[in-house]
Protein backbone atom coordinates (compact mmCIF):
# COMPACT_ATOMS: atom_id res chain seq x y z
CA UNK A 1 0.00 0.00 0.00
CA UNK A 2 1.42 3.38 -0.56
CA UNK A 3 1.70 6.20 1.23
CA UNK A 4 -0.73 9.21 1.09
CA UNK A 5 -0.12 12.42 -0.20
CA UNK A 6 -0.08 15.13 2.82
CA UNK A 7 -2.45 18.33 0.78
CA UNK A 8 -1.85 21.20 2.70
CA UNK A 9 -4.78 23.51 1.47
CA UNK A 10 -4.76 27.54 1.94
CA UNK A 11 -6.48 30.39 0.50
CA UNK A 12 -8.65 33.91 1.07
CA UNK A 13 -11.36 34.00 3.39
CA UNK A 14 -14.42 33.77 1.32
CA UNK A 15 -12.76 31.20 -1.60
CA UNK A 16 -14.70 28.64 -0.45
CA UNK A 17 -12.12 26.17 0.63
CA UNK A 18 -14.12 24.73 3.26
CA UNK A 19 -17.13 24.01 0.48
CA UNK A 20 -14.22 22.38 -1.50
CA UNK A 21 -12.60 19.89 0.75
CA UNK A 22 -16.14 18.76 2.26
CA UNK A 23 -17.32 17.96 -1.29
CA UNK A 24 -13.54 15.94 -2.23
CA UNK A 25 -14.50 13.66 1.54
CA UNK A 26 -17.84 13.27 0.06
CA UNK A 27 -16.98 12.10 -3.31
CA UNK A 28 -13.83 10.27 -2.52
CA UNK A 29 -13.49 8.41 0.38
CA UNK A 30 -9.53 8.06 0.38
CA UNK A 31 -9.18 11.32 1.90
CA UNK A 32 -9.23 12.29 5.85
CA UNK A 33 -9.32 15.81 7.12
CA UNK A 34 -6.31 16.82 9.56
CA UNK A 35 -7.64 17.38 13.20
CA UNK A 36 -6.50 19.62 15.46
CA UNK A 37 -5.32 19.42 19.11
CA UNK A 38 -6.55 22.43 20.92
CA UNK A 39 -6.29 23.23 24.68
CA UNK A 40 -10.23 24.88 24.95
CA UNK A 41 -12.99 23.50 26.39
CA UNK A 42 -15.04 20.97 23.95
CA UNK A 43 -18.26 22.56 22.95
CA UNK A 44 -21.52 20.78 23.46
CA UNK A 45 -21.85 18.44 20.89
CA UNK A 46 -18.31 18.14 19.89
CA UNK A 47 -16.21 14.72 20.41
CA UNK A 48 -12.77 13.96 21.41
CA UNK A 49 -10.90 13.09 18.00
CA UNK A 50 -13.73 14.31 15.68
CA UNK A 51 -13.86 18.12 15.83
CA UNK A 52 -10.74 18.34 17.69
CA UNK A 53 -8.54 16.88 20.46
CA UNK A 54 -8.74 18.08 23.36
CA UNK A 55 -5.74 18.09 25.62
CA UNK A 56 -4.41 20.25 29.27
CA UNK A 57 -2.24 22.70 28.42
CA UNK A 58 0.50 20.67 30.32
CA UNK A 59 0.11 17.99 27.54
CA UNK A 60 -0.09 20.07 24.78
CA UNK A 61 3.25 22.15 25.97
CA UNK A 62 5.10 18.53 25.96
CA UNK A 63 3.79 17.58 22.19
CA UNK A 64 5.34 21.03 21.71
CA UNK A 65 8.64 20.32 23.43
CA UNK A 66 8.84 16.95 21.51
CA UNK A 67 8.18 18.10 18.05
CA UNK A 68 4.97 16.39 18.31
CA UNK A 69 2.98 19.63 16.57
CA UNK A 70 3.56 20.53 12.72
CA UNK A 71 2.67 23.70 13.56
CA UNK A 72 1.00 25.68 16.28
CA UNK A 73 -0.26 28.68 17.29
CA UNK A 74 -2.05 30.42 20.35
CA UNK A 75 -5.62 32.31 19.97
CA UNK A 76 -7.48 33.68 22.77
CA UNK A 77 -5.37 32.11 25.91
CA UNK A 78 -5.47 28.25 23.86
CA UNK A 79 -3.29 26.69 21.80
CA UNK A 80 -4.05 25.40 18.23
CA UNK A 81 -2.01 23.01 16.52
CA UNK A 82 -1.81 20.29 13.62
CA UNK A 83 -0.60 16.87 15.66
CA UNK A 84 2.05 14.28 13.52
CA UNK A 85 0.89 11.50 14.91
CA UNK A 86 -2.42 12.09 13.39
CA UNK A 87 -1.09 13.30 10.18
CA UNK A 88 1.36 10.29 10.02
CA UNK A 89 -1.15 7.57 10.92
CA UNK A 90 -3.20 8.58 8.71
CA UNK A 91 -0.44 8.49 5.54
CA UNK A 92 0.73 5.55 6.73
CA UNK A 93 -2.90 4.18 6.08
CA UNK A 94 -2.75 5.13 2.20
CA UNK A 95 -5.37 8.08 3.40
CA UNK A 96 -4.55 11.76 1.70
CA UNK A 97 -4.35 13.81 4.77
CA UNK A 98 -6.19 17.65 3.52
CA UNK A 99 -4.46 19.97 5.89
CA UNK A 100 -6.83 23.56 5.42
CA UNK A 101 -4.61 26.52 7.41
CA UNK A 102 -3.15 29.62 7.10
CA UNK A 103 -0.22 31.06 5.12
CA UNK A 104 2.47 31.13 8.16
CA UNK A 105 1.17 27.47 9.38
CA UNK A 106 1.15 26.05 5.92
CA UNK A 107 5.51 27.36 5.32
CA UNK A 108 6.14 25.60 8.67
CA UNK A 109 4.71 22.32 8.09
CA UNK A 110 6.94 22.36 4.58
CA UNK A 111 9.62 23.02 6.31
CA UNK A 112 9.38 20.06 9.00
CA UNK A 113 7.43 18.04 5.88
CA UNK A 114 9.41 19.03 2.67
CA UNK A 115 7.02 16.32 0.25
CA UNK A 116 3.84 18.04 1.41
CA UNK A 117 2.34 19.22 -1.42
CA UNK A 118 1.26 23.18 -0.85
CA UNK A 119 -2.22 24.09 -2.49
CA UNK A 120 -4.00 27.73 -2.82
CA UNK A 121 -7.61 28.18 -3.37
CA UNK A 122 -8.57 31.70 -5.07
CA UNK A 123 -11.36 32.73 -6.39
CA UNK A 124 -10.71 33.65 -10.16
CA UNK A 125 -10.38 37.93 -8.84
CA UNK A 126 -10.86 39.79 -6.24
CA UNK A 127 -13.80 41.79 -7.46
CA UNK A 128 -15.61 38.01 -6.97
CA UNK A 129 -13.91 37.97 -3.94
CA UNK A 130 -15.79 40.73 -2.74
CA UNK A 131 -18.78 39.47 -4.11
CA UNK A 132 -18.94 36.02 -2.22
CA UNK A 133 -18.11 37.83 1.11
CA UNK A 134 -21.48 40.11 0.34
CA UNK A 135 -23.16 37.97 -0.92
CA UNK A 136 -23.35 36.04 2.35
CA UNK A 137 -25.29 38.27 4.04
CA UNK A 138 -23.72 37.69 7.45
CA UNK A 139 -20.80 40.40 8.03
CA UNK A 140 -20.72 43.96 8.54
CA UNK A 141 -19.27 45.86 5.58
CA UNK A 142 -16.31 46.44 7.97
CA UNK A 143 -15.90 43.04 8.37
CA UNK A 144 -16.09 42.42 4.39
CA UNK A 145 -13.44 44.65 4.20
CA UNK A 146 -11.11 43.52 6.87
CA UNK A 147 -11.42 40.44 4.92
CA UNK A 148 -10.31 42.38 1.84
CA UNK A 149 -7.40 43.73 3.44
CA UNK A 150 -5.93 40.48 4.95
CA UNK A 151 -6.56 38.61 1.36
CA UNK A 152 -4.46 41.39 0.09
CA UNK A 153 -1.97 40.56 2.28
CA UNK A 154 -1.85 36.69 1.93
CA UNK A 155 -1.54 37.09 -2.12
CA UNK A 156 1.54 38.26 -1.25
CA UNK A 157 2.79 34.90 -0.40
CA UNK A 158 0.82 32.75 -3.03
CA UNK A 159 3.98 32.29 -5.40
CA UNK A 160 5.13 30.08 -2.41
CA UNK A 161 2.82 27.30 -3.09
CA UNK A 162 3.03 24.37 -5.12
CA UNK A 163 -0.19 24.93 -6.86
CA UNK A 164 -2.74 27.49 -7.71
CA UNK A 165 -6.93 26.34 -7.35
CA UNK A 166 -8.67 28.93 -8.59
CA UNK A 167 -12.31 28.03 -7.45
CA UNK A 168 -14.83 29.70 -10.22
CA UNK A 169 -17.36 26.33 -9.91
CA UNK A 170 -17.05 23.49 -6.82
CA UNK A 171 -17.12 20.36 -8.67
CA UNK A 172 -15.06 21.78 -11.37
CA UNK A 173 -12.44 22.92 -8.56
CA UNK A 174 -12.83 19.46 -6.28
CA UNK A 175 -11.42 17.29 -9.67
CA UNK A 176 -8.96 19.51 -9.75
CA UNK A 177 -7.87 19.15 -6.46
CA UNK A 178 -8.45 15.12 -7.02
CA UNK A 179 -6.26 15.38 -9.69
CA UNK A 180 -3.28 17.28 -8.47
CA UNK A 181 -3.32 14.55 -5.69
CA UNK A 182 -2.84 12.23 -7.87
CA UNK A 183 -0.38 13.39 -9.82
CA UNK A 184 1.83 13.54 -7.09
CA UNK A 185 0.99 10.36 -6.20
CA UNK A 186 2.66 9.10 -9.26
CA UNK A 187 5.75 11.53 -8.94
CA UNK A 188 9.10 8.66 -9.32
CA UNK A 189 10.23 10.32 -6.13
CA UNK A 190 7.28 9.30 -4.15
CA UNK A 191 7.76 5.94 -5.32
CA UNK A 192 11.25 5.08 -4.90
CA UNK A 193 10.67 1.39 -3.79
CA UNK A 194 8.50 0.24 -6.55
CA UNK A 195 11.04 1.94 -8.83
CA UNK A 196 13.29 -0.65 -7.21
CA UNK A 197 11.25 -3.81 -7.42
CA UNK A 198 11.01 -2.97 -10.92
CA UNK A 199 14.58 -2.43 -11.69
CA UNK A 200 15.57 -5.75 -9.64
CA UNK A 201 13.31 -7.75 -11.86
CA UNK A 202 14.70 -6.25 -14.71
CA UNK A 203 18.21 -7.08 -14.35
CA UNK A 204 16.95 -10.49 -12.68
CA UNK A 205 15.57 -10.81 -16.70
CA UNK A 206 18.44 -9.49 -18.19
CA UNK A 207 21.10 -12.40 -16.11
CA UNK A 208 18.07 -15.07 -17.19
CA UNK A 209 18.62 -13.92 -20.85
CA UNK A 210 22.56 -14.19 -21.24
Amino acid sequence: MSKGILAVVSGFSGAGKGTVMKRLLEKHDDYALSISVTTRAPRQGEEDGREYFFRTKEEVEKLIADDQLLEYAEYVGNYYGTPRFYVEEMLSKGKNVILEIEIQGAMKIKEKIPEAVLIFVTPPSIKELEERLTGRGTESQDVIHSRLMRAAEESEGMENYDYLLVNDEVDGCVERLHQIVLSEQSRARRNEDFIKTIQEEARIFMKGEN
